[in-house]
């Protein structure tokens, strides 16, 4: 096992760790469509809401792991709530895949799918613009919708309720199907 391995990890400096130790695990903690539609190779994806119920495995694991998603944000997270089990072989990949992208290494490309964040956006701004459309051809009343789209990404921006629902998915054990748990278990078990 390497002895000076930095917690935060540049792309050059995961590349190097997987090449001088074929033995480092990638876990990637973003949504399995996230995963399925563009991964780093030989990584395993356990989204951040799930890691709970597979913290036995990857507690028993002696080998770097290191910790992926999209910027790092919710690879810090996934590191602390596995820091707190007294694990000392993490790592997080600075910048997540969009530095590792930026950084030229290689990936699995996979189906590109729309990401929930977008989807959102594409929603509200849908609902303002038909609001506001609406508010000056058809009745001015129609002019609460854009206000009231926009009340709430402002009060979703300020309270961070996606956060919140992290610390709570990080703080309880969510359940899935034995064989989907065993599945997983065995997947990320069989290189131990």
């Amino acid at each position: 096992m390497p002895t000076t391995v930095q917690p935060l990890l540049l792309p050059a400096d995961l590349a190097r760790l997987r090449a001088e130790y074929p033995k480092t695990r990638l876990l990637d903690v973003r949504t399995p469509g996230e995963f399925d539609s563009q991964h780093i190779d030989g990584a395993y994806n356990v989204p951040l809401d799930t890691l709970a119920e597979h913290g036995v495995e990857i507690r028993g694991v002696i080998d770097p792991v290191v910790l992926v998603c999209r910027s790092g944000q919710r690879a810090r997270k996934a590191e602390e709530a596995l820091r707190a089990t007294g694990m000392s072989n993490l790592h997080v990949l600075d910048g997540g895949m969009a530095a590792w992208i930026a950084a030229g290494q290689p990936v699995r490309e996979g189906k590109r799918r729309m990401s929930l964040e977008r989807q959102v956006r594409i929603a509200a701004g849908a609902l303002a613009a038909t609001g506001g459309i609406l508010g000056v051809f058809v009745n001015p009343l129609f002019a609460v919708l854009p206000a009231l789209v926009g009340s709430g990404l402002v009060f979703s921006g300020v309270t961070d309720p996606c956060a919140k629902a992290n610390d709570a998915c990080r703080s309880s054990v969510r359940y899935a199907s034995p064989p989907a748990r065993s599945r997983r278990r065995a997947e990320f078990s069989a290189c131990s």
